[in-house]
């Protein structure tokens, strides 16, 4: 998966990626009308901007002075004023599609702003936020002078550069506004009661990302950054806790909201009509499985339960897990170019583990892209975390470190997966409106789910039960999400089905509890319909070309057309795929 800090990958300045040929004349042309798009939303996102490659941003502070939500409207207004009068003139049928992207992503983000106006006090953490915008600057990829930028950002969120409030009080002032309204409904118990808990994570995690970049002269802001956020905990505590809500289901209108912008385009309740019955179909494949590998190791039970199990005894040590993970990435790419799958990506993939405070703010393994702006060779990193802090056990997460799985997640994050996902986007120079406007956890998670059903049969029998058991999981997401948020079941409910019937941790299933209930409630929902629509866009491909139908070239074709909607990929593959290979071309 990627992090929920960069999944706003929206939010980036039109400057040409380096690419494999020359920019196309309508890419250029797409690329100019976004500038202003991204420009006004780096204001309110810059953070999320500087992470696309925006630098323009990096030491830039939201804006959460009084008014910032009056503002942002009118300003997203103005913004679709000028796109609807530029499409009126635009003759290009392409760029005319990609101002609808943008157009349609305007109308999502106020959509969002307005129902979470309207039912909800504006929480967020301050310490979370400052080590996301510290992490991007002192990413190691960056060159050193852009990370030399995060002393001038530290000073700002520290509040001691002149005309800069502490962040702490800025995001403060926000939550006391919206808190003097009695209507609002505060943010989840657990999730402040797990934000508390981690402040000095986030706060050790800074520190120890300027100590790697050998910066000098910071000791001083962190020291008042950390005072400073301490004692925003402590109004926390006794201000803004009494205002935290106890259930953990949010008013119907904001998590529909949450799922569509996802890009989940039917409803919560359709969509656990048909991931309940596929639920039931994968597990029935795990119990075929399951039985042949119980009968092939002379297995006490053939349950898919308690094989899953002794698979996962078989775990590699973790000095050795970089070593087998890069293997596995080699053993995929053979098969790739064996099998004429896709076309792969001109530069090494890396992986690497992730740090506490990143697992703090994400327990579960994700793909940190590279910058989609102004890329001069970064590398996105395929990144495994080995535990969950926030963890209400000392369980062991072995999710992500047995033999099989090591199959079925590099499928997903690293090759044919993200990486080679967003690699091959920045090599081609796709238009910022295909990459960043129209990306979603649905076009992202929806081709990620796809690769590892693509590798499965490659597999030895272990991966091909772990990559059902991760399928199994994506699966019970897009039912087990809409039922806790629209309160008919429990997050204990929702732990106990994870461990027991999809054979989860309990540091994992924690992990997923919190995704639904408040890291991002709605997200999850997307891995399957994403996957789902992309495998139904290649079964009617392949019924319509039959013998001239190539895989490779089905999938370099999803991959060249960017983040496209499910709707809008259906109808390029019918329009521009399926002609064009019936022709032979």
């Amino acid at each position: 998966m990627l992090t929920r800090k960069l999944l706003s990958l929206a939010l980036a300045a039109a400057f040409a990626m380096p690419a494999l040929c020359a920019t196309p004349a309508w890419v250029a042309r797409s690329n100019q009308i976004s500038e202003p798009l991204m420009i006004m939303e780096g204001r309110y996102y810059p953070s999320q901007a500087a992470s696309a490659g925006l630098e323009q941003f990096d030491t830039v502070v939201a804006d959460l002075a009084p008014g910032a939500y009056e503002r942002e409207l009118a300003d997203f207004a103005a913004q679709r004023q000028r796109l609807v009068d530029t499409k009126n003139l635009e003759s290009d049928s392409q760029v005319r599609q990609d101002i609808d992207l943008m157009i349609a992503h305007v109308d999502q983000h106020v959509d969002g702003l307005k129902i979470n106006h309207h039912y909800m006090v504006e929480y967020a953490d301050p310490a979370d936020a400052a080590f996301g915008g510290m992490r991007v600057l002192l990413d190691p990829r960056n060159k050193p002078e852009r990370q030399a930028k995060a002393l001038t950002l530290l000073a700002r969120y520290a509040g001691s550069e002149k005309g800069y409030a502490p962040l702490a009080d800025l995001m403060r002032t926000r939550m006391q506004h919206d808190l003097a309204d009695p209507q609002l409904i505060g943010p989840y118990v657990e999730q402040v009661k797990e934000d508390l808990a981690n402040t000095d994570r986030y706060l050790d995690g800074i520190e120890e990302l300027l100590k790697q970049d050998h910066l000098k002269g910071w000791q001083a802001d962190m020291k008042r950054l950390r005072k400073q956020m301490h004692e925003h905990d402590a109004w926390v505590k006794t201000t803004l806790m009494p205002r935290a809500r106890m259930e953990a289901h949010l008013p119907r209108d904001v998590y529909a909201q949450r799922v569509r912008e996802n890009g989940v385009s039917i409803t919560p309740e359709a969509l656990m009509v048909e991931a309940s019955t596929a639920f039931q179909e994968t597990r029935d494949q795990m119990r075929v499985l399951a039985k042949q590998i119980a009968a092939e190791r002379h297995l006490p039970s053939d349950d898919y339960r308690d094989v899953i199990r002794v698979l996962k005894k078989d775990q590699v040590p973790p000095a050795d897990l970089l070593k087998v993970y890069t293997e596995r990435i080699r053993q995929l790419e053979a098969i790739i170019r064996r099998e004429s799958i896709v076309t792969l990506p001109s530069r090494d993939a890396s992986v690497r583990v992730a740090s506490e405070a990143e697992s703090a703010q994400l327990a579960s393994p994700f793909m940190n892209p590279p910058r989609m702006i102004g890329n001069t060779g970064e590398y996105g990193e395929f990144v495994i975390p080995l535990t969950n802090p926030n963890a209400k056990s000392d369980a062991v997460m072995d999710d992500n470190s047995f033999v099989g799985e090591t199959w079925t997640l590099t499928a997903h994050e690293a090759r044919p997966g993200h990486e080679l996902q967003f690699s091959s986007m920045v090599e081609r120079g796709i238009s910022n409106a295909r990459v960043l406007f129209a990306e979603n956890s649905a076009n992202v998670e929806g081709w990620a789910v796809y690769c590892e059903a693509m590798m499965l049969p490659y597999m030895p029998p272990e991966g091909q039960m772990a990559s059902l058991q991760d399928r199994l999981l994506r699966i019970s997401r897009a039912f087990l999400d809409p039922m806790v948020n629209l309160g008919q079941i429990t997050p204990d409910q929702v732990k106990r089905f994870l461990m027991d019937d999809v054979v989860e941790s309990e540091p994992w299933a924690q992990e997923e509890v919190d995704r639904y209930t408040f890291q991002n409630p709605g997200q999850a929902t997307a891995y399957y319909f994403g996957y789902s629509r992309l495998r139904s866009i290649r079964t009617n491909a392949e019924l319509m070309l039959e013998s001239k139908f190539k895989p490779k070239d089905f999938n370099d074709f999803v991959i060249s057309q960017g983040f496209l909607p499910p709707d809008l990929m259906r109808a390029a593959v019918m329009t521009e795929f399926v002609p064009s290979q019936a022709k032979g071309n």
